[in-house]
């Protein structure tokens, strides 16, 4: 039992662990210091809803709706393009403020920009649903503990990131820090889009 959730754990912390826009959102996040737990919880909790689903045998069902598929590439797409163009203006327009300066945003627009980026991402469903699911049939035995372990992985991940983040507050003291990062931020939501629309994405 203790393997098998292992095993989930790893896999699920391989697969979510590469940099890309959800990750990049909580590094923001967690920098600012606003809404840090409820941004952790919505990506953590999403994940563990998907990696159920896929247990369950919801990869076989969803394949039977094809288009779903295609609303999510585009919508997705489309949102990642908007929020890449957003962190661009933030880096060269007024908006390129350090946390203590800027607005802070409301909890309810923070939320819904989170699940944006777990639930609009086909490829998240590639990883937790079709993937995990897929791979949950090999411990038939032991296939809620792999997935114990794979939502397990989510939460470490999640939080660590979030939280974590205000050990690198020092660091983006200065204006220039934060540009950079915005940049950076803004690179990785249109490369995202980009890959998606060219069937070359990863989660």
């Amino acid at each position: 039992m203790t393997s098998t959730l292992l095993t989930g754990f790893l896999l699920g912390l391989s697969l979510i662990l590469p940099i890309g826009a959800q990750n990049a959102f909580v590094l923001r996040i967690g920098l600012r210091g606003e809404h840090v737990l409820a941004v952790c919880l919505t990506c953590a909790l999403s994940d563990a809803i998907l990696i159920l689903a896929g247990v369950s045998g919801f990869a076989q069902l969803s394949a039977r709706v094809p288009w779903a598929e295609t609303i999510l590439l585009y919508g997705g797409a489309a949102f990642l393009i908007v929020y890449g163009g957003r962190s661009f203006m933030a880096a060269f327009g007024s908006a390129s403020l350090r946390p203590s300066d800027a607005a802070p945003e409301s909890l309810g627009r923070v939320v819904l920009t989170c699940l944006a980026f777990t639930w609009l991402n086909p490829h998240v469903y590639l990883d937790t649903v079709v993937l995990i699911g897929s791979l949950s049939t090999q411990f038939e035995q032991g296939k809620e503990a792999f997935a114990a372990g794979a939502m397990l992985a989510s939460f470490t991940f999640f939080f660590s990131l979030g939280f974590g983040a205000r050990l690198l507050k020092p660091f983006f003291a200065r204006l220039i820090t934060w540009r950079i990062l915005d940049i950076a931020i803004g690179l990785i939501m249109w490369l995202t889009a980009a890959r998606l629309l060219l069937g070359e994405g990863a989660a």
